[in-house]
């Protein structure tokens, strides 16, 4: 009896995915619940499981092909009871080799430079080789170069002295193409879209993060062994954004068509490099929940991305997002907004800056901070005072979570 395995149901704002790498072959036993097969779409990938034991029968759908839901992508032969004949070899049984699970970042970098799978040590959940773990492996063995022959059309004799000879062979340039995964091809639509939507205007401010520093070295230790969870920086930036979104509804808005929709809740993105490109996580409901499960749910966001295995509901929707360009160097920049949100905070390096306090002239940990908001909306006095509210509650951190 064969069983087919379909491509799984999307959500209406996806309509189609790509096959990126099947994890059995034709003939291999599969178990239920065993992911066969991972689909990537413009948003999350997929992992499609075996819907019953068996044998993987003939893949209908190769790997990069494009699927749409309820396509059949293979069929299971059903399991007959009877074990599976073990393969022989030099008169002694052998298993079948583990087979790894590639995600579609380093199995495109394993394509282009020739390298075995086996030779890549995986750290992902479930024994995933990531983009990562093979930038590892290049860095330790240096690639040869990509080299394509580019024909330069034949030039006159100059009227003067000739020119001095050229060393090196200058018609072999490297160059390399690669094709954007879905995830940046998406990535690339919405931030064009946000430009040419939106009147995008930023305002900058600065924060003294000393207290937030203070107060983080002093507690940090015993709220690691209290909630078991790292006290990091973001979770100081949710709580005063939060608090700054309350005195100024308007940035926590959205226009749709006409109206201004103004959100009772605040469900706060924050922005998470991954192997397939930047994503959004949302911590919902923000306002409801202490730091500590904050830092948990970032934390589980992370390695989720990482992993590739972000649901789709968990990037999906926010009133406002926030990102740490900090984390990579980033002194001072201008972030662009999430559609169909009205504004975005940038967090940036935390740096020694001289600074004046009290008529003296002392070093302190500043940190530029950037809101690009949607100037259809919001004014720019509500977008300075805003940021002004941000960076008060961080440079008195009690009161902000004390609440007076």
């Amino acid at each position: 009896m064969k069983t087919e395995v379909k491509v799984p149901g999307f959500p209406e704002s996806i309509t189609d995915g790509t096959v990126v790498a099947w994890h059995k072959r034709p003939g291999e036993a599969v178990k239920r619940d065993e992911t066969l097969v991972d689909i990537e779409t413009d948003k999350v990938m997929f992992e499609v499981p075996a819907p019953e034991d068996g044998t993987l029968g003939e893949i209908l759908q190769p790997e990069g092909a494009t699927v749409v839901a309820g396509q059949v992508l293979a069929s299971i032969d059903a399991a007959t009871g009877e074990p599976a004949p073990a393969a022989r070899g030099n008169g002694e049984d052998k298993a079948p080799p583990a087979q790894k699970i590639v995600m579609p970042a380093a199995r495109r970098l394993l394509d282009e430079h020739g390298l075995n799978p086996d030779a890549v040590q995986a750290s992902g959940k479930g024994g995933r080789i990531l983009k990562e773990d093979v930038l590892r492996v290049l860095e330790q063995k240096p690639a040869a170069p990509v080299l394509r022959a580019v024909e330069t059309p034949a030039r006159p004799e100059p009227a003067a002295a000739p020119a001095a000879p050229v060393t090196g062979d200058i018609e072999q340039r490297p160059e390399q193409r690669v094709p954007m995964t879905r995830l940046r091809a998406r990535i690339a639509e919405r931030l064009v879209e946000a430009q040419h939507t939106a009147a995008i205007l930023s305002t900058f401010n600065e924060v003294n993060m000393q207290p937030v520093m203070a107060l983080r070295q002093r507690y940090r230790e015993r709220f690691e062994k209290e909630h078991e969870v790292k006290l990091g920086f973001m979770s100081f930036f949710i709580r005063a954004v939060v608090e700054g979104l309350k005195k100024f509804p308007v940035i926590n808005a959205s226009v749709e068509d006409k109206d201004i929709v103004y959100h009772g809740y605040y469900d706060i993105g924050v922005a998470v490099s991954s192997p397939r490109g930047l994503v959004v996580p949302i911590i919902r409901d923000a306002d409801h929940i202490g730091m500590a499960e904050i830092e948990r749910r970032i934390a589980a966001y992370a390695d989720k991305a990482k992993a590739g295995t972000l649901t789709l509901e968990e990037i999906s929707g926010g009133t406002f997002t926030i990102t740490n360009g900090g984390v990579f160097g980033s002194l001072l920049s201008t972030p662009i907004i999430n559609p169909p949100q009205s504004a975005i905070l940038g967090m940036h390096k935390i740096q020694e800056r001289p600074v004046v306090e009290e008529g003296a002239i002392v070093a302190r940990p500043m940190m530029y901070l950037a809101l690009s908001y949607d100037h259809r909306l919001i004014d720019g006095r509500d977008a300075v005072q805003f940021l002004v509210a941000v960076k008060e509650a961080l440079e008195d951190p009690a009161r902000m979570l004390l609440e007076v």
